[in-house]
């Protein structure tokens, strides 16, 4: 499976990483997965490194939308993306004008300044 997701329901966290060929399918997957395992208003840190060419600019946008509707059903939690190389850098800057929502997001180099961040945020989100 190219998206590969662990839930932790007691740190309300969902980890997130993406390897090999990604489609807008798999990732589709992964958002039912989340919201069917009730962690979609959970802090998430989504790793995208080394997959930054799986995914057109185009079909990124398509999947910043599907998270616009899911907000507008229900809470969506804090998002931490880790993109490590410019090229999933780039892809993650195009996914996130597009999934304008409230809620904090932010693009990370590192994934130790990513989890150090979503635990500054993911109690926002707490029931």
């Amino acid at each position: 499976m190219p998206v590969h997701w662990t839930i932790s329901h007691p740190s309300r966290l969902v980890m997130a990483v993406t390897k090999g060929c990604v489609s807008v399918s798999d990732i589709e997957k992964y958002f039912a997965g989340v919201t069917a395992d009730g962690a979609m208003a959970y802090a998430k840190i989504f790793e995208i490194t080394h997959t930054p060419e799986a995914l057109s600019d185009e079909n990124l946008s398509v999947l910043g939308q599907r998270v616009v509707f899911y907000a507008q059903h229900g809470q969506v939690g804090p998002l931490a993306i880790v993109a490590a190389s410019d090229a999933s850098y780039e892809k993650a800057s195009v996914f996130a004008a597009a999934a304008k929502v409230s809620r904090p997001l932010m693009i990370f180099r590192e994934l130790h300044d990513a989890r150090r961040w979503i635990e500054t945020h993911k109690d926002a989100t707490a029931a």
